[in-house]
């Protein structure tokens, strides 16, 4: 079947749509079984010894069609769509109705409106050399002091007046001092086809593509916990008793399976971590590749 373009609401304006801000791109290694749950069945997932590939997309955007938010997208895994692979999204949670309204009905992503909470710890640090001490005792030093900071994000997704808390993601970075500019990595275009639909709101399967520009580099990999457990090593015991824990502490809703399994995909074991500084994402308005017919995902 041939693909068609969607129909775009009038709250976004026309389509490409830009988002401007940075983000956090974390690959993680995820158990072959827990992406499959995620994908529609007519898609072949691209693995390897019982594994894909997937993690999550942690953006800042403060130039957007819909203002100012947060953005956390849980990617299942890579499919399989010759000649080349496509992400596919669990997972999308953000702080903007508007932009939730957009992910659902535009886009076709399985969009919830979330609560992220930040808080931030600045511990500073000097570096520690003979030479340097030397050059301060004779009044030849150099400020070389920086600040690491770490920032606790806590993403709580809200359904009317209930909450439920998903994952908590620390990050830490070197702010060094204004001497000492970071270097922010190479500057690098890339494009991101993604498939999305099969959902409530947007039943067809759709195809789109996130063109992006930004300066980026490695960075140490952000440290996940899951619901009400404190922060360790991910293991597949922590994993298997986070699903048998299906109640939230007291004011909470249960977990559904949406929720268990995007928060199975953020505690899989994480392999590389990119920071996207200077980014602008211009997406594209989707296609349908395929009509709406009978599935898991009604």
């Amino acid at each position: 079947m041939a693909a068609a373009q969607t129909k775009c609401s009038l709250g976004y304006g026309k389509p490409p749509w830009i988002f401007k801000g940075r983000a956090l791109y974390q690959l993680h290694l995820v158990k072959s079984k827990i992406a499959r749950a995620s994908i529609p069945k007519e898609f072949r997932l691209v693995e390897a010894f019982g594994y894909t590939l997937g993690g999550f997309f942690l953006a800042s955007y403060e130039d957007s069609p819909a203002g100012v938010f947060d953005e956390l997208v849980v990617i299942a895994g890579i499919v399989w769509n010759p000649p080349t692979s496509c992400a596919w999204a669990a997972r999308v949670l953000v702080n903007s109705g508007d932009a939730c309204d957009h992910g659902r009905k535009d886009v076709g992503l399985p969009s919830q409106v979330a609560k992220f909470s930040k808080k931030i710890t600045a511990i500073p640090r000097q570096r520690k050399s003979k030479f340097h001490g030397f050059l301060d005792m004779i009044g030849l030093g150099i400020a070389s002091s920086s600040t690491k900071d770490c920032m606790d994000v806590l993403v709580t997704e809200t359904k009317g007046p209930s909450a439920t808390d998903i994952c908590n993601i620390k990050l830490t970075t070197s702010v060094p001092g204004v001497k000492f500019d970071k270097w922010k990595g190479p500057a690098i275009k890339m494009s991101l086809p993604s498939f999305s639909g099969r959902t409530e709101y947007n039943p067809n399967l759709l195809k789109y593509t996130c063109s992006i520009e930004c300066r980026v580099r490695a960075v140490q990999a952000a440290k996940v916990s899951g619901p009400s457990s404190p922060p360790k090593h991910d293991t597949e015991e922590s994993q298997s008793q986070l699903k048998l824990k299906t109640v939230e502490p007291s004011g909470r809703e249960l977990l559904d399976e949406g929720q268990n399994l995007s928060i199975s995909v953020m505690l899989s074991k994480p392999i590389l971590a990119l920071e996207l500084s200077c980014l602008k994402m211009q997406v594209e308005a989707p296609v349908v590749v395929s009509q709406h017919s009978k599935s898991r995902f009604n």
